[in-house]
C-alpha cells in the first residue's frame, strides 16, 4: 500500500501534546532507558516497539476495566487498548527523536461482518536512514496474532480483509484522531467502551 502523509512537516511526527506527553517524568526515563540499549537506530525503534507490545498488556487481553489515553497514563497503568498503545509508542520514540505518526484500520470486531466493526490503531515510524515510513502495530501479541517490526514485509497485528469491507487507510497522521482521543476520555470501562462504543470508521 502506498503511504500518504497528513503533513509534510518532518518535524510535525515530533511534536508534542497532552495525550503524545513525551516531557512527562516517566516517559522521559522510560525513553531513557530504552535509548541506552543501543546507539543504533534500527536497534532502538525494536526497541521501543517491543516494550509497547509486550510489557503493556492489551486492556482486552487481560479484561482490565481501566481506560488510559495519554502516554504516561499508559505508563502509570501499564494497561491500554490499541488507542492508547500507539499514543505510548509515539511519545517514546520521538522522546529519541524518531518521529512516528498514526495510522488507523476499519477491521470486523469478530471474525466476520455480522460482529460489527472498529477502528483499529498503529503506528508509522520513520528510518532516517532508509528516508522511509515503517508501519509498526503494538497492540500486544496473542494466539493468532504475532506482529513484528520488518523491514522488508509489513507484519501487522490484523492483515485486512477487503471482501468483509475491511480499510487500510494510507494517511500517516501527526496527531491521534480526535474521536480516537474522545471516546477514551467520555467512558470509564474500558471492557464496555470496547464492545459498545468504539467508532467503525475514520
Amino acid at each position: 500500500m502506498q503511504l500518504t502523509y497528513e503533513t509534510s512537516q518532518i518535524t510535525d511526527y515530533l511534536a508534542e501534546d497532552d495525550v503524545v506527553n513525551y516531557s512527562h517524568p516517566l516517559v522521559q526515563e522510560t525513553a531513557r532507558h530504552l535509548q541506552t540499549a543501543s546507539d543504533q537506530e534500527l536497534s532502538r525503534i525494536n526497541a521501543t516497539f517491543t516494550f509497547v507490545r509486550d510489557a503493556i498488556p492489551h486492556s482486552w487481553d487481560a479484561q482490565n476495566p481501566h481506560i488510559t489515553c495519554s502516554a504516561s497514563e499508559v505508563l502509570e497503568q501499564r494497561t491500554g487498548i490499541c488507542y492508547a498503545k500507539s499514543h505510548l509508542l509515539a511519545a517514546l520514540l520521538r522522546a529519541q527523536g524518531i518521529p512516528a505518526g498514526f495510522c488507523y484500520q476499519r477491521l470486523t470486531l469478530g471474525d466476520t461482518p455480522e460482529s460489527g466493526y472498529v477502528l483499529h490503531a498503529l503506528n508509522a515510524v520513520y528510518i532516517s536512514a532508509l528516508a522511509q515510513w515503517v508501519r509498526i502495530d503494538a497492540r500486544g501479541n496473542k494466539p493468532g496474532v504475532q506482529a513484528e517490526f520488518s523491514l522488508d514485509q509489513e507484519k501487522l497485528a490484523f492483515p485486512v480483509r477487503p471482501e468483509f469491507d475491511e480499510i487500510d487507510y494510507p494517511t500517516i497522521y501527526a496527531r491521534p484522531q480526535r474521536k480516537v482521543v474522545d471516546v477514551l476520555r467520555q467512558h470509564t470501562d474500558s471492557l464496555h467502551m470496547q464492545q459498545f462504543c468504539l467508532s467503525e470508521r475514520l
